[in-house]
């Protein structure tokens, strides 16, 4: 048997399972999520019903700071427990209600219950990722997370494809209420065949435990300055992915609104995005294992500079509605290769002995971006009246000062001590 089939035949080997199989089918339960209440169909509902960009963007970062201040002690309570499927089922249900119920009672019900639901769904994000070790093993845990990662993006096309069959025969409320079901439905599998093994136990939140959570993180940080570049590749990461999720949550509004296309254009072309995310990732994959990640981020800025540059242009200048679809595959170029860069630049930076500790540091640190996009989104669209095109384009602010911070992190391989490839428990 040829090296590409024996790969191919232990590829499907270790994915065809139930345990993984039904692990991967979360992620596409909760993508379906995303597309369609974070990226598509309730922000267009909410301009509908004479919401503007500053309640949108307001809601998302009100969302977002709730799971930054609650994370750390989230993941402590996971910790103490000793396992985080229940966890995961107490978040996924109450998204899914809350998911359900949108639509009720009118504008402000619907964004306080997109509120919860929003949290409850970033929330369940730090219980599923931890459960990727309870599928795999040290050796399979790329090819089972990579195969999540691709089981996700067919949820952005079910969400989407859902929209183009349902929307004009049960309209927006009526989407809502299918993103909850099939958002229940795929998630069933995780919790019938995903088994937690180890010692369990009751947990209790008391402020000892919040106590302890929060001095996690200030440890992590005050360890932060003993490794060249890691802080400042963290500080660079606020930037661009502030841009990263901003993009996410008004491209559906900006399309619609800006650049001139109906409702069913619009979701034509969030499948074009979501095709090219595929594609840059995977390309973009490969480039990073030739030239490196640095480069390949710098690459990545710079298509984040050229979409920026096109979405303002578009309207400004009253070109073409055509032009934004090459507008919205560099995008998707762009925001697949975001991800497939900077983790394995995060690799290189952190030491092998506190990979989970500032792993969780980079996790907080796409949260507090996640808080500030949206809300500075709003700001200059609505609240100081700019409109959206210079919304749009003060994310090229963003993506510059990434640059600039990030000019001076090298990508060359560290040479860790062997204090460095130990646990700090083990290490001493």
């Amino acid at each position: 048997m040829t090296e590409p089939a024996e790969a191919a035949r232990g590829f499907w080997k270790t994915v065809f399972t139930k345990p993984v199989m039904s692990w991967a089918l979360y992620d596409l339960a909760n993508t379906i999520f995303s597309m369609n209440i974070v990226s598509l169909y309730l922000a267009l509902w909410v301009l509908d019903m004479g919401g503007t960009d500053a309640t949108w963007g307001y809601a998302n970062s009100l969302a977002m700071l709730l799971v930054f201040v609650s994370a750390p002690i989230l993941g402590a309570l996971s910790d103490q427990a000793g396992r985080r499927l229940p966890f995961l089922k107490l978040c996924t249900v109450a998204c899914v209600i809350c998911t359900a119920a949108l639509g009720v009672g009118g504008l402000w019900v619907t964004l306080g219950f997109f509120v919860v639901a929003n949290y409850f769904f970033q929330a369940s994000l730090i219980f599923y990722d931890a459960t990727l070790s309870v599928v795999s093993t040290p050796k399979t845990k790329g090819v089972v997370g990579g195969f999540g990662v691709g089981i996700g993006y067919l949820g952005s096309f079910i969400g989407v494809v859902t929209g183009l069959v349902l929307l004009d025969r049960i309209g927006h409320v009526g989407i809502f209420r299918v993103t909850a079901l099939l958002f229940a439905f795929f998630a069933i599998p995780i919790f019938i065949y995903v088994k937690e093994t180890g010692v369990h136990t009751k947990v209790r939140l008391t402020l000892k435990t919040a106590g302890k959570a929060l001095r996690q993180v200030k440890d992590t940080l005050r360890h932060l300055p003993r490794y060249r570049g890691l802080g400042r590749f963290l500080l660079g990461r606020v930037f661009y992915t502030d841009a990263a999720n901003t993009v996410i949550i008004f491209l559906g509004i900006y399309t619609q609104e800006e650049a001139g296309f109906d409702t069913t254009g619009t979701q034509l072309l969030m499948l074009a995005a979501i095709v090219s995310a595929v594609l840059g990732g995977l390309i973009l994959g490969s480039v990073v294992d030739r030239i490196g990640p640095k480069r390949t981020l710098n690459f990545v800025l710079g298509l984040w500079t050229v979409a920026l540059v096109g979405a303002v242009a578009i309207p400004v200048f009253g070109l073409p509605v055509a032009t934004f679809w090459a507008v919205a595959c560099v995008a998707g170029v762009a925001l697949g290769g975001t991800w497939t860069a900077d983790r394995p630049y995060m690799l290189i930076l952190a030491p092998p002995g506190r990979l989970g500790e500032f792993y969780g540091l980079y996790s907080m640190v796409g949260r507090f971006a996640a808080i500030i996009g949206p809300a500075m989104f709003a700001l200059v669209s609505h609240t100081l009246g700019w409109g959206r095109p210079a919304a749009m384009g003060s994310l090229l602010a963003w993506i510059l000062i990434a640059w600039v911070i990030l000019r001076k992190v090298t990508d060359e391989e560290r040479d860790w001590g062997p204090e460095d490839l130990l646990p700090p428990e083990v290490a001493g």
